[in-house]
């Protein structure tokens, strides 16, 4: 090649080098503008590829804490073959190990989402319930019912504190080897050695061995979830009632006992745990489809679904309120690169004019800016993008994201270029003079966005939420609303500033009149914009929150409206006292609570209505205990009201109110409480009640104190609802009255033993069974307590509730330090106007305190005006938003009730106070740095 033909590219070599050179030493130049640039961008890609993994990842723990947190029940899906003689006539056949062998036969024929999501699995086989006789068993005079039960790998999952396990073959004419556990061992005087006998329901009976006692090695291994447990015997149900235990043995012994005839079932139970959020619905589907057409000849019992759709429903609720904030911080952060560019881009006007005066085209200067922008901008967004992929989570948090990093990368870099070309054409000029007057384009845009604002919130109010995805409509409804609100306070709020500056012209001093006279004059536009929109994410998430809190108050206040409840079958009036007795209980309240009564006429014939809830409270009773708990009740007057003549006054629900009117029963209509008639009237009616359940629409709230004397419902026979005499307490009479009793007392306190609660609660029962002229047959179950905390609790961990924690401490705290910044540019925007005005009024006289007055006094209004126009619009958007929102999933069905809140305005002031400061340390050194004494020179005001 001659040298001639390499002159050409070895110039254009030596050309882009030195392009490069001076565009490396622009960047340096304007380091501080590129930096801001650079973050900001870097912040927009980590918004985009960080808050969807992260999401992601919140998720998924919910969902594993969620799983984990159920019982058993909940977590379960069995097939379960009818109980039936599998064998007889003594002809012993490898049955159950055949049956066992389909564990994988039936797992294959699970839908595939639901085979998936398997993550433990069991066989089981047991005969039904025989009785069991042995001279250990007599020694005690015990009643015994037994199963015997084969479960492979419970030798795994158990430890031998006595003898061995049982063979696995059983000889002609031996007795069948068992091993119980030690529970069982213990209370039925077993051991062993015990020599017992079997006797199934038409089959031979069956000589058993006891050979083993074991302990479980862990009691949550699911092996033993099985209903009736092997690890414990069931206590009798009455008097006359037999213990219920379950023996294991090996599957030849079982086969043994089936070859007697004796019916057995067969069910195989696979654990759902392997669980993606991604494909909950698919399971959900896969559980339900496979439970309306279960294999042939099996039955499908399964609890999977409820809890599963539930969060699915809050984690659904929760990613499009997360969507919603991070709508909101990325149009901030947007806007925020939009104000970086236009500044940067004023500040060299003069050089960019300059290159036009010396022969450049127009567009040289967005052309230096975009060799710049692509030299910083876009290596900044990468390195945004390659830290939220490294924040924890899965890659399907990230899926579809890059493109919109991609997309969010290129709008920053030609941000400074198009801010460029759209710069003033004289650099210095007057634009507080300049956009005192908009043009037309610019009011139609503003027109234009209010008027898409406020279609997009009637169309998102009229059509709901898109089930199952989140919206883009509803996404963009707060941005909309934001963006147009600031608008709008932008069109309006120099009129009031201008008013008052003509009022301040006629006081003394000119701190005053030059303040408000810059404030109405202030072109600062984005700026306030990007507050408005930044103050009403962060806003919109402390009010959102709030009202979720508050619901979830409600909610545990309605299952527990006091401190705690201890709950039972029936318990001695007594109990009352019993409860105030104990450590830490200040006072108690009973109550009685039925389901499924119904409504009769004043003559005691049933009125044809459907079936109600009726709840007897003490009203002061209740009243006083839930103020002393410091929970909010609140009782109404005819709950308070005492006894007078006729009818007792009754809280009814409005359904049942119109009901009760249109068949003439308001006035006088009766219910049966534990056999005894109580008459009611209609007297208010609400649409619920503490102790209601969310899910009755249908109930009756009686004052206990306002009951007449009770009167007898007219049983012919004794019975387990005709109470012996009782002491007096709310609804009886007087010593030796009976009368309906307590089902639950309420107490209050601080400190008290939840186990000390429900030992009183169980001895009130036992003396209610005891006590009386009538002893019943039938054991109740155990008092259970639950405390308010507990309730409240639940409902505030878990599930979906790290996702919301996590949506709404990041608008909270983005949305706050996002505005300042906003704030600061506001500062920034009109910082070289104000410094030649100080320069001036230096000259005149001016004091460093009055300068510092005058700044304040210009600042106020604009800051005044943003930051409230933003908490305004954070405190409507969730009045217009909560019906599409769907928060109702976090606060267990009850409605969430968005309403105003004193800590906004505190928030608001403290933002203030906080921004205004900020904004005079930003002027302060902005002004150090512009050396005012020589802005005034000629060609300073670039």
């Amino acid at each position: 090649m001659t040298r001639g033909g390499t002159e050409g590219p070895r110039a254009a070599v030596f050309g882009g080098v030195v392009a490069l050179a001076g565009v490396v030493r622009r960047v340096r130049a304007f380091a501080g503008q590129f930096l801001l640039l650079g973050v900001l961008a870097l912040v927009a890609a980590l918004l985009v590829t960080g808050v969807p993994r992260t999401a992601d990842r919140l998720a998924e723990q919910g969902l594993r804490e969620h799983v984990a947190g159920r019982p058993a029940a909940e977590r379960d899906l069995t097939l379960t073959a009818a109980e039936a003689p599998a064998g007889g006539g003594g002809v012993v056949a490898p049955v159950t190990a055949t049956r066992g062998r389909e564990l994988d036969t039936l797992q294959a024929g699970l839908p595939e989402a639901v085979r998936r999501a398997v993550q433990s699995r069991w066989f089981l086989a047991e005969t039904a319930f025989g009785r069991l006789t042995g001279p250990d068993l007599a020694a005690k005079n015990y009643l015994v019912v037994a199963r015997l039960r084969a479960a492979p790998g419970v030798t795994g999952a158990a430890t031998l504190t006595e003898g061995r396990w049982p063979a696995e073959a059983v000889g002609a004419g031996q007795p069948v080897e068992v091993a119980l556990a030690d529970d069982t061992a213990r209370k039925l005087n077993l051991r062993a050695g015990s020599r017992l006998r079997f006797s199934g329901a038409g089959a031979e009976p069956v000589p058993l061995l006891v050979v083993g006692v074991f302990e479980p090695a862990r009691t949550g291994d699911g092996i033993w979830n099985t209903l009736p447990s092997a690890l414990r015997v069931t206590e009798p149900a009455g008097d006359e009632e037999p213990y219920e235990m379950v023996a294991l043995t090996s599957d030849a012994g079982l086969d043994a006992a089936i070859a007697t005839g004796v019916p057995v079932r067969f069910s195989w139970r696979y654990r759902l745990g392997g669980l993606d959020v991604a494909d909950l619905g698919a399971v959900v589907d896969g559980v339900r489809r496979l439970e309306r057409t279960p294999p042939a000849g099996l039955s499908v019992t399964q609890a999977v679904d409820v809890p599963l759709r539930q969060f699915l429903d809050a984690v659904s609720a929760a990613r499009t309120l997360l969507a919603v904030i991070a709508a909101g911080m990325f149009a901030t952060v947007a806007g925020l690169i939009v104000l970086a560019a236009r500044l940067a881009a004023r500040r060299r006007e003069a050089e960019f004019a300059l290159l036009v005066a010396r022969g450049g085209a127009p567009t040289s200067g967005a052309r230096r800016s975009l060799a710049e922008s692509a030299l910083v901008v876009p290596p900044a967004a990468a390195l945004g993008w390659l830290l939220g992929r490294l924040l924890p989570g899965s890659t399907a948090g990230t899926a579809g994201t890059d493109w919109l990093v991609l997309v969010a990368a290129a709008l920053a870099t030609l941000a400074l270029p198009l801010a460029t070309l759209g710069r003033s054409a004289l650099p210095g000029g007057r634009r507080d003079l300049s956009g005192r007057r908009a043009g037309g384009r610019r009011l139609t845009l503003e027109l234009l966005v209010v008027a898409l604002a406020v279609l997009a919130t009637f169309l998102i109010r009229r059509r709901g939420l898109s089930p199952g995805s989140v919206d883009p409509l509803l996404v963009s409804v707060p941005v909309l609303l934001a963006v147009a609100a600031a608008v709008l306070v932008l069109r309006l709020y120099p009129w009031p500033l201008r008013l008052l500056g003509r009022v301040a012209a006629r006081t003394r001093g000119s701190v005053t009149f030059l303040g408000v006279a810059g404030a109405s004059r202030s072109a600062a536009t984005g700026p306030v914009v990007v507050v408005v929109v930044a103050v009403a994410t962060a806003a919109f998430c402390g009010v959102v929150a709030g009202g979720i809190e508050s619901g979830r108050d409600r909610t545990a206040t309605t299952a527990v409206p006091a401190s705690a409840l201890v709950d039972g079958e029936r318990l001695a009036p007594d109990t009352g006292a019993a409860l105030q007795r104990l450590p830490g209980v200040r006072r108690s309240t009973p109550v009685l609570r039925e389901g499924a009564l119904r409504v009769a006429d004043a003559r005691g014939v049933d009125a044809g209505l459907a079936a109600v809830t009726v709840l007897l409270v003490d009203g002061p009773g209740l009243a006083e205990t839930a103020r002393d708990a410091g929970v909010d009740v609140s009782v109404p007057p005819v709950l308070r009201a005492g006894r007078s003549p006729g009818p007792a006054p009754a809280l009814v629900s409005p359904g049942l109110a119109a009901e009760l009117a249109r068949a003439g029963l308001d006035g006088t209509a009766l219910v049966t409480l534990q056999g005894y008639a109580q008459p009611f009237r209609v007297a208010d009616t609400a649409e619920g009640f503490p102790l209601v359940p969310a899910d009755v629409d249908r109930f009756v709230v009686l004052p206990w104190q306002a009951l007449p004397e009770p009167v007898s419902a007219g049983l012919d026979t004794p019975s387990p609802v005709s109470p012996g005499p009782v002491s007096p307490g709310p609804g009886t009479a007087g010593p030796g009255a009976t009368g309906p009793v307590p089902t639950a007392f309420l107490v209050s306190g601080d400190g008290f033993d939840v186990e000390a609660l429900r030992r009183a609660g169980d001895e009130g029962q036992r003396r209610y069974q005891t006590g009386g002229s009538f002893v019943a047959g039938e054991r109740p179950r155990g008092a259970e307590v639950t405390t308010w905390r507990f309730a409240r609790q639940q409902l505030g961990g878990g599930g979906a509730n790290g996702l919301l924690v996590f949506g709404f401490a990041a608008g909270a705290a983005g949305g706050a330090a996002f505005g300042l910044l906003a704030i600061a540019f506001a500062v920034l925007a009109g910082a070289r106007t104000r410094a030649q005005v100080l320069s001036r009024l230096r000259t005149l006289g001016l004091s460093r305190r009055q300068w510092r007055g005058l700044l304040l006094v210009e600042l106020t209004p604009l800051v005044a005006a943003a930051l409230f126009t933003g908490a305004l619009m954070g405190a409507l958007l969730p009045l217009l938003l909560t019906p599409a929102l769907g928060l109702a999933a976090f606060t267990g069905g009850e409605p969430v009730r968005v309403a105003f809140s004193p800590g906004l305005v505190g928030a608001v002031l403290a933002a203030g106070a906080v921004a205004l400061a900020l904004a005079v340390t930003v002027e302060t050194v902005n002004n150090r740095r512009l050396r005012l004494g020589e802005v005034l020179r000629l060609g300073e005001g670039s």
